[in-house]
């Protein structure tokens, strides 16, 4: 046999790694990169030119992860590396979700601050933040957005929506998009905008309908985000525009109402329709009170997918335990229960409004009803939280709600429960005998009148407020049912829910813990798996990529699997100060995990480093919408 023919001017030559690609078993390979492309691939090929060699025996060769579902539209402007979720692998990126993005500009017309005002309690992230982020905004148009954003350097690629709560805001007002529906010029303005935006390369339309996302801005705190007040007959009209040019449509359900949200999602209908409409929808989760909605959206997922229906849906599957961190009351699980959500009304910096709120008689007799509910005596609320039915996503078990940061430092680590029992011991004379004298005393000071454990968590919001951090599960605690949302060819994993909620969620390794959970299967699952998390998703959102075919762009990366099998997400949670936010953040270190992130051939991190180039110059791109490309996944509609 001949020798293979020299491949000239090589950048990069990764040798012997077990290659992952497009759902094909796997096979070990050489992959040969040159001017940001694969160039070959293939046994032995020759290296002597080759710039760089990396012998890669053992390692896992995969394209770039795709984040589906992230907020990166502000880091973008302070930070377009994207550390966080570069270091794990993830190589593309889907901005503007939720109905919330950067495409009009800051939008700061008659004293409203749409950026801050919409992002500040659905994403979490401080006024001082967004402030800085807006004051940078110098474009205005979805067009502007556009050139902006190639300008940029990018570290992963960049995939964006149109997003909905903007588009009402530039088409009616701030204020009008929150109290009327559009007059039938605006929604005519609307779908004009819609159809030009992904004629121009966004992917699509993203919407939300979830009832605890709120304004942060007086005296609109008591009303939802613009997108929620968007009635049926403008949601058809505009899913309409980007059915008509392929587009795909993200959106969230009305999650109180199975009537509104079957009505919605059937919008995805090629029979009602005329042809199907590409949505995907967050999130498939398995909620620890209420087993029902996992079942139901899976359910609903096939049937949208029938071919009675010839629905093209995709439920986001989260592939970790859903775990959430509060700072005191602050914390997206709060938005959903009013008492909660009255407290997060306020700003963040403001504790002597909080503490007003919680010594007044009115709201602590009805702040104590809401905790004590189900809890006590025989009732509805009482059956429904024995059976796991509860209305709230929030389940209220201080047993199972760990204290994270404390003044009191000797609480950290330490679950409500016992520190409750804690109290009521000192309170009966009953000192525990690793008791501190600080301990005592604050208890003596301040825990002395608690008799439930509603008082007692009040009163851990009145001490302690926004330097008390907690954590809670509220969904994914079996793994086993965790491992069967991902799996499930009719949902899509892939959501982390990146660059959101600073301070309250750490996500940014999702789809690494998706390859470790598939896995388990053998080599058959991870190849599975890898398609789900790069090809699937590309064809999906219709963009380029997803594959490390020769031509391809390279994107790709090495995964450990010896390094990934030992991997535990939860005991990888870091809290760091980030200089682009002037802030906290919870991130993720899965350091030897991923060896080497490479993006259009550029080194973006490498043995737990980052590139010196990344965030320096321009690695990714704009991926924009194909035009005439097909993304429905027909195996998922014959699997239905």
């Amino acid at each position: 046999m001949n020798a293979p023919e020299p491949i000239p001017s090589i950048d990069t030559l990764i040798r012997n790694a077990k290659v992952f690609n497009n759902g094909e078993t796997p096979v070990i390979e050489d992959i040969a990169i040159a001017n940001g492309r694969i160039v070959a691939r293939g046994k032995d090929l020759p290296h002597t030119d080759a710039t760089e060699v990396i012998d890669a025996s053992g390692l896992w060769a995969m394209p770039g992860l795709f984040d589906i579902h992230t907020h990166y539209d502000l880091e973008l402007e302070v930070a377009p590396g994207l550390p966080e979720s570069t270091r794990h692998g993830t190589t593309t990126v889907v901005i503007a979700n939720c109905s919330l993005g950067l495409a009009f500009g800051a939008q700061r017309k008659d004293g409203a601050d749409p950026i801050v005002d919409c992002y500040a309690r659905v994403e979490n992230i401080p006024k001082t933040v967004l402030r800085q982020a807006a004051d940078q905004v110098n474009w205005n148009s979805p067009e502007e957005y556009l050139k902006h954003l190639q300008e940029l350097n990018l570290g992963p690629n960049v995939v964006t929506l149109l997003p909905h709560s903007m588009l009402r805001i530039e088409a009616m007002g701030f204020n009008d998009s929150i109290n009327r529906d559009p007059s039938s010029d605006e929604l005519q303005k609307m779908e004009n905008l819609l159809r030009d935006a992904i004629r121009m390369g966004y992917v699509g339309m993203s919407t939300d309908a979830l009832p605890f996302h709120y304004l942060a801005n007086q005296p609109n705190c008591h009303k939802t985000i613009p997108t929620q007040f968007a009635k049926y007959k403008e949601m058809k009209a505009l899913t309409q525009v980007v059915r008509e040019e392929d587009g795909i449509w993200q959106a969230t359900p009305p999650k109180d109402s199975v009537v509104d949200t079957l009505k919605t999602f059937l919008l995805t209908s090629g029979r009602l329709f005329g042809k199907p409409l590409t949505t995907t929808v967050v999130a498939a989760l398995d909620v620890n009170n209420n087993k029902k909605l996992s079942k139901m959206g899976r359910l609903l997922a096939k049937m949208l997918n029938s071919r009675f229906i010839n629905g093209d849906f995709h439920f986001q599957a989260f592939g970790a335990p859903f775990k959430t961190w509060a700072d005191g009351a602050i914390t997206p699980l709060s938005e959903e229960i009013p008492e909660l959500r009255f407290l997060n009304e306020t700003d963040l910096e403001d504790r002597e409004a909080r503490r007003a709120i919680l010594n007044d008689p009115d709201f602590i007799q009805r702040f104590k009803a809401m905790w004590l509910k189900g809890k006590q005596g025989f009732s509805i609320a009482r059956l429904k939280r024995i059976l796991d039915m509860e209305d709230y996503a929030f389940h209220r078990t201080l047993a199972e709600m760990y204290v994270d940061v404390c003044p009191l430092t000797e609480w950290e680590g330490k679950d409500f429960q016992s520190l409750m029992d804690r109290v009521l011991a000192i309170k009966a004379g009953n000192t525990p005998q690793d008791a501190t004298e600080k301990e005592l005393t604050l208890v003596r000071e301040e825990f002395f009148w608690i008799a439930d454990e509603a008082d007692f968590m009040l009163q851990m919001l009145r001490s302690f407020d926004t330097q008390l951090s907690w954590c809670t599960t509220t969904a994914n605690s079996n793994p086993q049912r965790v491992r069967e949302l991902i799996m499930d060819p009719l949902l899509l994993p892939g959501f982390n829910d990146s660059g959101a909620h600073l301070t309250n969620m750490a996500f940014y390794d999702v789809n690494l813990r998706c390859l470790k959970m598939a896995a388990e299967g053998g080599d058959n699952d991870v190849s599975y798996m890898v398609k789900r998390l790069t090809k699937d998703a590309a064809d999906v959102f219709g963009v380029a990529g997803g594959t490390i075919n020769i031509g391809d762009q390279a994107d790709l990366i090495l995964v450990d699997p010896k390094q990934l099998n030992q991997y535990e997400g939860e005991a990888n949670v870091q809290r760091v100060f980030r200089e682009e936010y002037q802030h906290q953040q919870l991130v993720n270190r899965s350091d030897n995990v991923v060896p080497l992130v490479l993006i259009n051939g550029h080194t973006a991190w490498k043995d737990n480093q980052f590139g010196e180039k990344l965030g320096k110059v321009k690695m990714g791109s704009l991926m924009k919408k194909q035009r005439g490309v097909h993304t429905a996944t027909q195996d998922e509609v014959a699997l239905a």
